[in-house]
């Protein structure tokens, strides 16, 4: 009846995702696209350790890869983070279930972001190629806004942020190959 927009793999769970009489996006094809993964990440004001504390708890899982603070990374050409900020988390990763991921960040007032209950979650997509996350951040920001477009990160990934039409908050993230 829906025809196969493609399958999201999760961990040791696959989910396909069907369309129901929709256009492929540029770059999208029609039978499909392959994500990589799809997680969640959500901002917090100051609590994000103690959330993750709450929520590694609550789903028995550990933490994948260390808890980076905001004073753990020097970025070239910004000054370091100050002793209000040092403290803060820059990334934390806790898988739950089928191997989704729960991610998540401080959003300090200072940078300029104002926390609103709303925009404290985004969709993240993990891609399996520079290409794809291309097509994937062209077709969800048409109509909508780019925030931070895709560009290769100080942390290795190639990484952009927008918020479609509809207003929901979207990161899209490649990897490379190690």
């Amino acid at each position: 009846m829906y025809p196969l927009l493609g399958r999201v793999d999760l961990g040791s769970a696959e989910t396909t995702i069907s369309r129901s009489r929709h256009r492929a996006g540029p770059g999208i094809s029609e039978r499909g696209v392959r994500v990589a993964k799809v997680s969640t990440y959500l901002n917090f004001n100051g609590t994000t350790f103690e959330a993750f504390e709450f929520y590694k708890s609550v789903f028995g899982t550990d933490y994948a890869g260390p808890v980076t603070r905001m004073g753990d990374v020097q970025v070239e050409g910004m000054p370091p983070a100050s002793d209000d900020t040092k403290d803060l988390i820059m990334n934390v990763q806790l898988p739950i279930l089928g191997g989704h991921l729960l991610m998540g960040t401080d959003t300090p007032g200072e940078w300029g972001e104002r926390l609103i209950m709303g925009n404290n979650i985004s969709i993240t997509l993990h891609t399996d190629s520079r290409e794809e996350a291309d097509a994937l951040y062209a077709a969800l920001s048409a109509g909508g806004k780019v925030e931070m477009p895709m560009a290769d990160q100080f942390w290795g990934d190639y990484f952009g942020t927008l918020e479609d039409k509809f207003g929901v908050p979207w990161m899209i993230v490649h990897t490379p190959a190690k």
